[in-house]
């Protein structure tokens, strides 16, 4: 029986866990290839095919080149799971190396996530907004941890107030508790005691202006009052709400233990945590000043 890589990509695109942005992106970054390949099938692909692909998109920057291999080898991965294919005709295949002509360089920065400096603008620009139900889900990501995923599909009476904690249905459908501060604490309450409507279920709802209805905040309503507010600030226009887990784990990062951090995060391997301890080039010169301040002083 043929199997078409349409037919498989469709699969990957609509598994649970994909957040309806991410799903967004990897349709994007899919088609081109699905115009290509689509209509084949999955078992006569072999690696040249995808190399030569993949050595066709000149016009992409190297870290955009990148991320379009990561995909590829993903939905790969994914066929092989599902039994379509025995093994991934791409695994191990090596990214492009950077053009040095076009400015590109390896970067050792693989985490984004928000600076002091930028999360105090983020919260001054929310503020200036008056959007509380904003401020209440930003806070509640950036003390948690969690998924946007996860805390968009809370109710109301999930969240502890008074132990601060809410448990989650991650990745893998595996339960978790996640944990927040004080400061995020009044920020939930002040969203729930203001411009959330009391009868609702959902933690996070929207109404629509013109019928009243009420509904669970969508991924991309949320999306959008996040651009407002990053719109307010020059230095966080690339800035994703998904950074705030980059954050949480970032600050952690020698705090705690990596298993603990894990545990916290819901990652379901050590590697993935273990790329939060690396220090970055920026954070090295950071450190490598305050030293150098207090040698000084």
């Amino acid at each position: 029986m043929t199997t078409t890589i349409a037919t498989i990509a469709t699969q990957f695109l609509q598994r649970p866990e994909l957040s309806p942005a991410t799903r967004k992106s990897y349709e994007l970054t899919l088609i081109p290839f699905l115009q290509q390949y689509g209509f084949s099938d999955i078992k006569t692909l072999d690696r040249q095919q995808v190399r030569d692909y993949l050595d066709s998109l000149t016009h992409l920057s190297y870290t955009t080149h990148r991320r379009h291999q990561r995909i590829l080898i993903a939905l790969m991965n994914f066929a092989v799971d599902e039994g379509y294919i025995p093994l991934n005709p791409i695994a191990r295949l090596k990214p492009r190396k950077p053009d040095a002509q076009q400015g590109e360089h390896h970067e050792d920065s693989t985490i984004r996530y928000l600076k002091p400096h930028q999360l105090n603008a983020l919260y001054q620009a929310i503020r200036h907004l008056s959007n509380w139900r904003l401020m209440a889900l930003v806070r509640l990501l950036h003390r948690s941890g969690a998924r946007v995923s996860e805390v968009l599909a809370l109710d109301l009476d999930q969240i502890n107030s008074s132990d601060r904690k809410f448990q989650v249905i991650g990745k893998g459908n595996k339960r978790r508790w996640c944990f927040y501060s004080a400061d995020a604490a009044q920020a939930l309450e002040r969203y729930i005691q203001g411009t959330r409507p009391p009868q609702a279920t959902a933690l996070f709802v929207a109404q629509h202006p013109k019928t009243l209805q009420i509904s669970r905040l969508s991924y991309s309503q949320a999306y959008q009052d996040w651009k407002d507010a990053i719109a307010l600030v020059p230095t966080l226009q690339d800035a994703r709400l998904h950074d705030l887990r980059h954050t949480f784990a970032t600050e952690r990062v020698g705090l705690m233990g990596l298993e603990e951090l894990r545990a916290l995060m819901g990652h379901s391997s050590i590697q993935t945590t273990l790329q939060y301890q690396k220090v970055t080039s920026e954070k090295a010169e950071l450190i490598a000043q305050t030293a150098l301040d207090k040698l000084l002083d």
